[in-house]
């Protein structure tokens, strides 16, 4: 028997990029074009199926992924935005087939990756549990023998017989993920779904992962939270572009995955809306260790197809210990400054007055200054390390902020 749970040999997904058509403006074209069109047709069907490296429309999500995972190991698969990570995920829970290469997969395979997939708006909680537990993949019998623990959960068993389309959003997905997170499978294959709900239920949710990854399953985990990656998984496996570029010891892959980071320059997004991040210390570019006393300047660059009137930009940075230390907005709420309706250059200029932590990761949202929902919000962007604090300074446990203090025992009177 394979002591390998997972085995994949140059597992590629490639996607074809929409071309968009001309309409002809004449009477002449559109006849034209009539005529041409079994012909031109034919091509694009043919060219559906071609898979050709050089093509410029052909994007190669995943590109040439061979691995091996072990049973019984919990994988921290990290990258950025875009680098392959859900790609990998959905091929391995074949939710979509592989242009080229191959997976091999012991035992029974359970995904989550988009909870609160098949629920009924119009069914109760207890009808959605059935309903949904068996598109997971699980029997009746399976169902009814752990369905109190489900229901104590996601602790919704007030409103266990009310239609979920009366739910909050928070409620609706404690009440999904309540259901996924009791399956049994060999193989958990999870995207991300530890930042649902507050932050008790994503204690919870930790405590139930930690759970399953303790009970022998082999668990492939995305996650941009290094602290989680780090409290769940012993193995990491690091996409860039599509690629593994890093496999093995946890703590080698995440240290490689910082690095990337830690690049002055970063950028993300796609042709409709894209954006760039530089990081500076006191002004030096080549600069990347943020001391204590020393000024950070994040300069966020956004571009955008459609115009955007009145737009906000979001600053997040959380600690090497996933905790958020800071977090901003810059508004140019008035057009007459003549700004473009297109791009924005927003910049921050942060002290760092005494934060705890190996680094810092950078996320940026971009809105509306009128809403409060996000037209894109690109997660770990880039990343800032910190020098350590002078003497003098203290903190507490796990805390990202440090302040001088003098401690001194007086004795008693």
């Amino acid at each position: 028997m394979s002591s390998y749970a997972i085995t994949a040999d140059g597992l590629s997904k490639a996607y074809r990029l929409g071309k968009q058509c001309g309409t002809p403006d004449t009477l002449v074209g559109a006849l034209k074009a009539l005529v041409r069109y079994p012909l031109d047709n034919f091509r694009h069907l043919r060219s559906l199926t071609q898979t050709n490296g050089e093509d410029p429309h052909l994007l190669w999500a995943l590109r040439d992924a061979s691995f091996e995972i072990k049973q019984g190991d919990v994988v921290g698969v990290v990258g950025r935005n875009g680098s392959g990570k859900s790609t990998l995920l959905k091929l391995l829970s074949r939710i979509t087939d592989p242009t080229a290469g191959s997976a091999r997969i012991l035992g029974r395979v359970s995904s989550l990756l988009e909870v609160g997939t098949g629920f009924h708006p119009e069914l109760s909680g207890r009808d959605n549990i059935y309903l949904n537990g068996t598109i997971l993949g699980m029997s009746k019998r399976e169902i009814d023998h752990k369905f109190d623990e489900i229901v104590d959960f996601s602790g919704v068993a007030r409103f266990l017989d009310t239609p979920t389309k009366r739910y909050s959003s928070g409620m609706q997905v404690r009440l999904a993920f309540s259901v996924a997170a009791h399956l049994e499978p060999d193989v958990l294959i999870v995207d991300e779904v530890l930042a649902v709900g507050d932050a008790e239920f994503q204690r919870r949710c930790l405590g139930k992962m930690q759970e399953v990854a303790s009970g022998g399953r082999t668990v492939l985990f995305v996650s941009h939270n290094m602290s989680t990656i780090g409290q769940l998984c012993n193995v990491g496996m690091l996409l860039s572009h599509g690629k593994i570029t890093a496999a093995g010891e946890l703590k080698h892959v995440v240290q490689v995955y910082m690095d990337e980071l830690f690049t002055t320059q970063a950028e993300a997004g796609d042709e409709s809306l894209r954006v760039s991040v530089t990081t500076a210390v006191d002004d030096l570019e080549s600069e990347k260790v943020w001391r204590q006393g020393s000024h950070l300047t994040v300069r966020v660059s956004v571009w955008s197809r459609e115009a955007v009137q009145g737009p906000a930009v979001d600053l997040y940075l959380h600690s090497s210990a996933g905790r958020m230390v800071f977090a901003q907005s810059d508004r140019f709420m008035d057009s007459s400054n003549g700004s473009s309706e297109h791009h924005w250059v927003f910049e921050f200029r942060l002290e760092n007055t005494g934060f705890v932590s190996d680094y810092m990761t950078i996320d940026v949202g971009f809105r509306y200054s009128s809403s409060t929902r996000y037209i894109a919000l690109w997660r770990s962007l880039a990343a800032v390390a910190l020098g350590p604090l002078p003497d003098g300074f203290t903190h507490g446990r796990d805390c990202p902020v440090a302040i001088p203090c003098a401690v001194a025992l007086r004795g008693s009177a």
